[in-house]
């Protein structure tokens, strides 16, 4: 059995970070279709048939939102990696958190209730996202805009992965003590209940996304991807997860996923569930072989992770605005040219973003805290 604090000798897991990366162009190929939303008032589908390059790529257009489900498994994984083995994590947690996150949230959240104005103010109606009030706004502030209070998503949607996820960061701090001391024996029933509860059918087929069901569902889900990350790493500090086994494993959950997205019922979760096991498995092979750490370059390309995700709809609101204004119909985003300025525009938004943005005000959060923590100790 793993000793208390223990932690996996590698510092950075350079593999995971790149997939997050991965992970991020994905989702904009799955929201590539929100170009083809006409101004309607109301939930519209398109065929993302007509999407350049859909027959080469028709995977990634098709279930590149299974991303998400992937980026909650990673954080659970890194969280107990970076945490488990500091016996300060519990004081510093929230204010570390605070610091990433939000700073880029807010910003990105003033950007699309402007851009959302002006489209608004144009067409009638809001673009995807049509719950654009103060009730909303304010949730999404407090980043609460998937508490359960919303309506249905709300300005940066996107988002809504992140807001889910603060309850997962909430229900691994409150466990974090206990976590130390065993890491597999707590995150495995945590697992256990959160899946047996999604495909316990909380969720009704068919019903719609504004039942506190779907709502539920969601969290619920969340957090069982979540706690399955911290879960790996408590496998791996066991010495259960060899690279050998990794790579046998891998493989061996893949097929399980394609197998049983063929069930009738529940087939379609139980297929992302084995299918981001095995990505996790597979990233963390390669990981763990690379004791050189020769795949350093994936950390820093995994940095612009969060940006990518957070600036992909306020620049793809801004794109569907200038192309209304200019050209007049928004068929020009079948040409390839489109998807590569989307694509390209996104992915070195989020490196700026990064550079520019994200670290700056991280610490400028981080000494504004310890400004505050140490004047209260010196008043104490």
């Amino acid at each position: 059995m793993a000793a208390p604090l223990a932690r996996l000798p590698k510092r950075h897991f350079n593999a995971l970070d790149l997939s997050r990366l991965l992970a991020a162009c994905a989702v904009l190929f799955w929201h590539y279709q929100h170009f083809f939303v006409p101004p309607v008032s109301f939930e519209f589908h398109v065929r993302r048939s007509i999407s350049p390059f859909y027959h080469q790529l028709a995977w990634i257009y098709d279930y590149g939102h299974v991303a998400v489900e992937y980026f909650w498994a990673v954080s659970g994984f890194v969280f107990a990696h970076v945490y488990l083995a500091d016996p300060q994590a519990r004081g510093r947690f929230w204010p570390a958190r605070l610091a990433r996150l939000w700073p880029l949230h807010l910003l990105t959240l003033g950007v699309v209730a402007v851009l959302q104005a002006i489209y608004t103010a144009i067409n009638g109606t809001a673009f995807i996202y049509h719950h654009q009030d103060w009730w909303h706004f304010v949730l999404n502030v407090f980043m609460a805009q998937t508490w359960g209070w919303q309506v249905n998503q709300s300005y940066n949607g996107p988002t809504w992965s992140l807001s889910t996820e603060i309850l997962a960061y909430a229900a691994f701090w409150v466990l974090l003590p206990a976590l130390r001391r065993m890491p597999l024996a707590l995150s495995a029933p945590v697992v256990l209940a959160m899946f047996a509860l999604v495909f316990a059918d909380i969720l009704p087929p068919g019903a719609p996304a504004e039942t506190m069901g779907a709502k539920l569902a969601t969290v619920v889900n969340c957090v069982g991807y979540f706690f399955a990350g911290v879960m790996v790493y408590g496998a791996a500090l066991r010495g259960w997860l060899t690279v050998p086994r990794l790579i046998a494993l891998a493989p061996l959950l893949a097929f399980a996923g394609y197998a049983l997205s063929g069930m009738k019922l529940h087939g379609h979760d139980a297929a992302i569930l084995a299918g981001t096991m095995a990505a996790l498995c597979a990233m963390l092979a390669i990981d763990l072989t690379d004791r050189d750490d020769a795949l350093r370059l994936g950390r820093q390309l995994g940095d612009a992770s969060y940006g990518i995700y957070l600036w992909h709809f306020p620049l793809q609101l801004a794109l569907v605005l200038l192309v209304d204004a200019t050209i007049g119909t928004r068929m020009v985003f079948r040409q390839p040219v489109f998807l590569v300025i989307f694509v390209g525009a996104s992915i070195l938004a989020g490196f700026a973003s990064h550079r520019w943005i994200e670290r700056p005000a991280q610490r400028a959060v981080m000494r504004w805290f310890d400004r505050h923590k140490h004047g209260h100790a010196a008043t104490a």
